[in-house]
């Protein structure tokens, strides 16, 4: 009877294990043979290489935009729908409670409703675009066999796709590009109301000795408040104990440019993009081939990525043309303090009269759980959605709530065959504002923004909440073409930029300052190319790769310095881990670790002081992004200033000892202590699948990356963290785009059974240079028209 209950037993888990098996394999894309597909005109070809790349050659752009939403469905149909959702708040309707507060936080934005009154605005030709992909999105999804193996797990079902939907996409990337600059500004509100205005200068200022500009000089740090302004050490040092400071690795992206002069005639363009990493990855490896409408006899031949839930190549190569984008921090949001009615809260000032509060019932469906209704008020300005300082409510004047924000005009790139060209398109562009970096392949160079701009009007600190009400101040629309900076060959014959300072006088006016970078990784990529007169794709990837810890340098000598004061067994120990250091943050480095964290448990300790100030009025306050917060401290602790010392500290020496000792604690605390306390331990790869932590861990080492340690960290071009950095890599020229290289974490697919997924992963871990063009296509599809 046992034996016999055994192999029933055995039979059934067999028999589900199979089950499960045919399950995935029914959720595969198709890769070969011919598939009819509704709409099509004529036959587009889908080839894949062995990476998983796709290159798509038709007749036509519309016949493409079908087929292209045909492999994005079946490729990643998931992770688009979890991009529009993000957008929209609609996560919870997937995985329940738990993505309330995600919800919450996106539905006041609207951006469902938005997107579908944008649409209406779109010209024709880019309605008939997206309702050509809409419609092969909708055909890819329903010619799988099973639906996508992530709603398995889930226990969903997926929900077709609508036209407003892939501008829901772009909106997702307005989020992860700008909303953290957004709530900056009234952080810096409250400490502008509670510091003296020396130290709110000193706190907030725009940029010092790392500045890195193509147009400019690098400003200088304005001087520190005096005693008699702020004396830290009267505060209350139990004030102290919650305090925390992180730098927050950004959204963003390294990205420069060498004219042809410099690298055998065409211009040279590289593009690391700095975001969350999952598997599989954000973006899509995609070609596009197809004749070009204005001329025929010419085949347009595109390559680059995509992102799924969009038709167009974000980013690439034409044969004309090459370019990539980095986040501008540029100011694309302003906070408008409120007037309301004395005697009837639902009416607000705005140029003499009282107009009524538009107010929006936003229901949210909540899988397994009551909806959930929340209620949003909207001026003209913008969402009702904090209050200032001083509790005046604070509407939000975002550029992505504005009809104009979201457009298709990133296809004209395709057809551009000059940098000329190809600026002239960038104002038009419906995306979060980007600095644009591009050559040619006659060898020309530009840079400009790319994406809409707000035009403010009247004189007002745009860091700072501002009364719009009286009409003298606010923003009149979309700032004109003409007005856009642009830099075209400078002398230097060279581009740069880490996501930092880009210009200076009249033009950075104009674009504001929403937290840009600090400007060291620029510096390094800057110098970097400053090395050679001439160069190449491989020099350009040395550069994308360069792990050297430069800002660290004068920090190591720092820390040194206090351990030659200090005798206990901590600084022995700590001494000792100091002996490997050679500059670099690489993996196996025990001193990278031990400085670097050094350097963050000093600045903690030495912003503590003017946090708890703030917080003695306003307890909930925690401290706002300050990027550029290595020149205020450092001129601290050039200085020593005893009023600025935060309490509880004897003297800047003892702030110094105290924090290189508590690292020196943690360390020592770990398996191994001081001698196995490496950067790699630290920085180890975390490159998971959206649903592998629901999963047994046996199961989510199948669908994630593997736990590598990595080289890199924050302030250098070698950008990274466990589950941040390059989300893809590349280097071209226009016209010789065989020479170039590109790389790309978590690979193309979403599918764990596909025969590529994860391919190319291993290459952007050890920085092989993958080739830039897709391989010989080894799985080949046609797509014909179903009539």
């Amino acid at each position: 009877m046992l034996r016999k209950s055994v192999v029933i037993l055995s039979f059934l888990v067999v028999a589900i294990a199979i089950a499960g098996w045919l399950s995935l394999r029914g959720s595969l894309p198709r890769h070969e043979g011919k598939q009819p597909v509704t709409g099509l005109l004529h036959t587009v070809t889908v080839e894949r290489d062995i990476a998983g790349s796709v290159t798509l050659t038709g007749d036509n752009r519309l016949d493409l935009a079908r087929a292209l939403g045909y492999v994005h469905a079946q490729e990643r149909f998931f992770e688009m729908d979890l991009l529009r959702r993000k957008a929209a708040g609609e996560l919870a309707e997937l995985f329940g409670s738990l993505a309330l507060p995600a919800d919450r936080h996106a539905r006041v934005h609207r951006f469902r409703s938005r997107a579908q009154a944008m649409f209406i605005t779109l010209p024709s030709n880019q309605r008939a675009l997206l309702n050509a992909y809409t419609s092969g999105i909708n055909q890819g999804l329903a010619d799988l066999a099973i639906r996508p193996f992530s709603y398995l797990l889930t226990q969903t079902a997926p929900q077709s796709w609508l036209n407003e939907d892939s501008l829901l996409v772009i909106m997702a990337m307005y989020l992860t590009l700008q909303e953290a600059s957004i709530h900056r500004e009234p952080k810096f509100s409250v400490m502008r109301s509670i510091l003296p205005a020396t130290a709110y200068r000193f706190l907030t200022a725009s940029g010092g000795e790392w500045d890195a500009p193509l147009d400019g000089k690098p400003f200088e740090w304005p001087p520190f408040p005096v005693e008699s302004e702020l004396d830290l050490r009267t505060l209350d040092k139990d004030l102290l104990q919650d305090i925390e400071f992180e730098e927050v690795y950004s959204a963003g992206s390294n990205g420069f440019a060498v004219m042809g002069s410099m690298a055998d005639g065409k211009a040279l363009i590289a593009n690391d993009m700095h975001l969350s990493l999952r598997v599989p990855n954000l973006w899509f490896r995609t070609r596009l081939i197809y004749p070009d409408p204005e001329y025929p006899e010419h085949m347009i031949d595109i390559t680059g990525v995509s992102l799924p839930g969009a038709p167009a190549i974000v980013a690439g190569a034409n044969r004309h043309i090459a370019w990539g984008f980095t986040n501008a921090y540029g100011d694309f949001a302003d906070w408008v303090r409120i007037t309301l009615h004395p005697e009837d809260p639902s009416l607000y000032h705005d140029r003499g009269e009282w107009k009524p509060l538009t107010v929006y019932s936003e229901t949210i469906n909540v899988k397994g759980a009551p909806v959930e209704t929340l209620t949003i008020a909207e001026t003209d300005w913008g969402p009702i959605l904090e209050n200032d300082h001083d509790g005046t409510p604070l509407a939000l004047a975002w550029t992505a709530h504005r009809t104009g924000a979201v457009n298709l005009d990133l296809i004209r790139l395709e057809s551009a065959k000059t940098v000329h060209d190809a600026v002239k398109i960038a104002p038009d562009i419906g995306i979060p504002a980007q600095n644009f970096i591009l050559g040619d392949s006659a060898g020309d160079i530009a840079w400009t923004i790319a994406g809409r701009v707000p035009a403010r009007h009247g004189n007002f600190d745009s860091t700072l909440p501002a009364n719009w009400g009286k009409g003298d101040i606010g923003w009149q629309g979309w700032a004109a073409a003409e007005d856009y900076p642009r830099i075209n060959n400078p002398p230097g014959r060279r581009i740069w930029n880490g996501n930092s300072r880009m210009i200076d006088g009249n033009m950075l006016k104009w674009l504001g300052d929403g937290g840009y970078e600090l400007g060291a990784r620029s510096q390094q990529i800057r110098d970097g190319l400053l090395m050679r007169n001439q160069l190449s794709p491989t020099d350009l990837l040395a550069i994308q790769l360069d792990d050297r810890a430069i800002l660290l340098e004068r920090w190591k000598q720092l820390l040194d310095d206090v351990l030659l004061n200090q005798t206990a067994g901590w600084s022995q120990a700590m001494q000792q881990g100091l002996r490997d250091w050679d500059g670099h943050a690489s993996a196996q480095s025990v001193s990278y670790r031990l400085v670097r964290n050094f350097r963050h448990e000093v600045m903690r300790s030495t912003l503590s002081g003017f946090a708890a100030k703030i917080k003695a009025s306003q307890p909930d306050f925690t401290l706002p992004r300050l990027n550029q917060i290595e020149h205020a401290v450092w001129q601290l602790l050039e200085h020593q200033p005893l009023h600025l010392l935060p309490p509880g500290y004897q003297n800047w020496p003892n702030l110094l000892a105290s924090g290189a000792e508590r690292i020196a604690r943690i360390a020592r605390s770990q398996p191994g202590g001081i001698a196995a306390y490496s950067w790699g331990k630290e920085n180890t790869a975390e490159i998971r699948h959206p649903l592998s932590q629901a999963l047994p861990e046996w199961l989510a080492r199948w669908l994630d990356m593997p736990a590598d340690p990595l080289p890199g960290d924050h302030h250098m071009p070698r950008v990274q963290a466990p589950d941040f950095g390059a989300s893809i890599r590349f280097g071209v020229a226009p016209g010789d785009e065989a020479a170039g290289y590109f790389h790309m974490p978590g690979g193309q697919s979403g599918h764990p059974l596909a025969p590529y997924y994860g391919n190319g992963h291993a290459d952007w871990v050890t920085g092989h240079a993958s080739p830039f063009l897709p391989s010989a296509g080894k799985y080949r599809l046609l797509l014909i028209p179903a009539n």
